[in-house]
């Protein structure tokens, strides 16, 4: 059996990535969530307080994946084909994934998680067939395997369909929680390339906390009346927790709450309101507590010290239920133990139970998105900011901060500098659109670094660019807004009018970049949809 001393030298690259988490959730970022596994990474890492997604699920994936932006991977919007490539659903072939890359440069390549990049469904068909050209699985994309999810969200206790590689796997009727199932393959690779000579790279992504309200009861336990102090005192806690450990500058004011939601006084039902928060706490917890199994195998191999870990979200706190993927067909008709699943955020449902299927709507979103404005789906900070935490004891000197902004096309760049790899300009016949991304090492490494291009945003007609100071931005269908980032990041302060000269200037570059990567006026496309 090979010694650590006798592998590759290259890192282990290890991307974890959650879904639907907001800004302010986990505790290194201001939340009182319990989250140690990921704190010691921030503390022992590096935390990056302006680093970007992509507003929502499938179109962040597929840009972490590629180093694109989402249209040059062919997922402008979701997951359905709406008739042009740069909207197809499904990853196009003239990219190529960090598994491919990495493969090719000796790496194994694993995936334990949801995959949501693989199409779905063609406007004139609701058929799908996993496998074939409109519809890759990461075993098509690159990776050597893979356990777990092939589209969006679901039950955690009953999930619709799993894979493990090429086979479609039957859910226990009992003792399963998906989350739990997701770490366990986890450490089942790593425990399987922990004897190879050679690195591997290890996509880890998690549905949590993606509704549904889906948690153990031992968990929701220990947040079970946390939050009868209601949203309004919890955005004002963590606000002044972020400006106090150094995330946000004292300078910015929180947002105002969302208009739609009351104040807490004024809420109705606030045990419902305190038990719908402290489930989607309980996720959360649940999903730290995973990765703290998965540090704890890596330590326990001897690999951690050489193991570059990512952890993010996808997109900001969400102020949905059941848009994800179109019409929940199936769950309205469902039943667990032969009692009928419980659809809708009503206050006679309690959440949490494998037999419920709630949210935890826009007014613990709006917390969870502390201290800015919006939620996934749109481009304003609420819906496109994460937390960023980069940890490699062995090429990573703890506890640095930085407040460059970055974005999700920067982690494949980044791979493949640790790697030594080489990004392909001809992949399978194919050639291949060259890396929109910069590599994030310098910063890692605690030197000066600034993004030399300006990052750029599209999604269902929401529009955003941001260069250096500036971020001009809009909300389908509204006008374009410009602010000064370092001196309101949280948004409140409309300098359009002010300082046309700069919003112009960006306004060109947007419609530059636009026509670049094929974006398509949302007028146009959102009548292809099927949801």
């Amino acid at each position: 059996m090979p010694s650590v001393e006798n592998r590759d030298s290259r890192p282990n690259i290890v991307v974890i990535l959650v879904d639907d988490m907001g800004y302010s959730d986990i505790g290194c970022f201001g939340s009182e969530i319990r989250t140690p596994a990921i704190d010691r990474l921030a503390t022992e890492g590096v935390r990056f307080t302006q680093f970007y997604n992509c507003a929502r699920c499938c179109p962040t994936r597929a840009s972490i994946l590629t180093g694109l932006y989402p249209h040059q991977a062919g997922v402008g919007h979701m997951v359905a084909n709406l008739g042009v490539r740069s909207y197809q659903g499904y990853l196009r072939d003239d990219c190529v994934t960090i598994a491919e890359v990495l493969r090719e440069a000796g790496y194994r390549t694993m995936m334990s998680g949801k995959w949501h990049v693989g199409g779905s469904y063609t406007i004139n068909s609701a058929e799908w067939h996993p496998g074939t050209p409109d519809a890759p699985r990461p075993v098509d994309r690159g990776f050597q395997e893979h356990w777990g999810t092939l589209g969006g969200a679901g039950s955690y206790f009953r999930p619709h369909t799993l894979i493990h590689n090429e086979t479609l796997i039957e859910v226990p009727d009992e003792g399963f929680y998906l989350t739990d199932a997701i770490t366990d393959r986890a450490v089942d690779m790593i425990d399987g390339a922990a004897d190879a000579e050679q690195p591997f790279f290890l996509y880890l992504a998690y549905t949590a906390p993606h509704w549904p309200l889906h948690a153990l009861p031992e968990d929701i336990e220990r947040y079970r009346g946390t939050y009868r102090k209601g949203w309004d005192a919890l955005r004002t806690a963590r606000h002044e927790t972020l400006k106090g450990n150094r995330i946000l500058d004292p300078r910015w004011p929180i947002s105002p709450r969302d208009e739609t939601v009351p104040t807490w006084d004024d809420a109705q039902h606030q045990d419902w309101e305190d038990a719908r928060m402290a489930v989607y706490a309980a996720q959360v917890d649940r999903l730290d507590q995973g990765i703290g199994r998965v540090m704890a195998k890596l330590q326990a191999e001897g690999l951690e010290e050489n193991t570059l870990v990512f952890f993010l979200s996808d997109n900001g706190g969400c102020a949905e239920l059941m848009r994800e993927d179109g019409p929940r067909r199936s769950v309205l008709s469902e039943t667990i133990d032969g009692r009928p699943v419980r659809v809708g955020n009503r206050p006679e449902i309690i959440p949490g139970g494998a037999d419920t299927f709630l949210s935890y709507d826009t007014p613990w979103a709006n917390a969870s998105n502390t201290p800015f404005r919006l939620y996934k789906h749109w481009v304003h900070e609420g819906g496109i900011s994460t937390p960023l935490i980069a940890y490699w004891p062995a090429g990573i000197e703890g506890g640095g901060i930085v407040h460059s902004p970055g974005h999700v096309i920067d982690i494949m760049a980044t791979c493949v500098e640790v790697a030594g790899a080489q990004y392909p300009e001809w992949y399978g016949g194919r050639e291949i659109t060259p890396l929109e991304g910069e590599s994030l090492l310098p910063a890692l490494r605690g030197e000066e670094w600034t993004r030399e291009r300006p990052i750029y945003w599209e999604h269902e007609g929401n529009r955003a660019v941001r260069m250096d100071r500036w971020k001009l931005v809009s909300k389908f269908p509204g006008d374009w807004e410009l602010y000064d980032m370092i001196e309101d990041r949280t948004e409140l302060v409309d300098l359009a009018g002010r300082h046309r000269p700069q919003r112009d200037r960006m306004i060109r570059a947007y419609d530059e970049w636009a026509e670049r990567v094929e974006v398509l006026p949302w007028e146009r496309m959102r009548s292809k949809r099927l949801y």
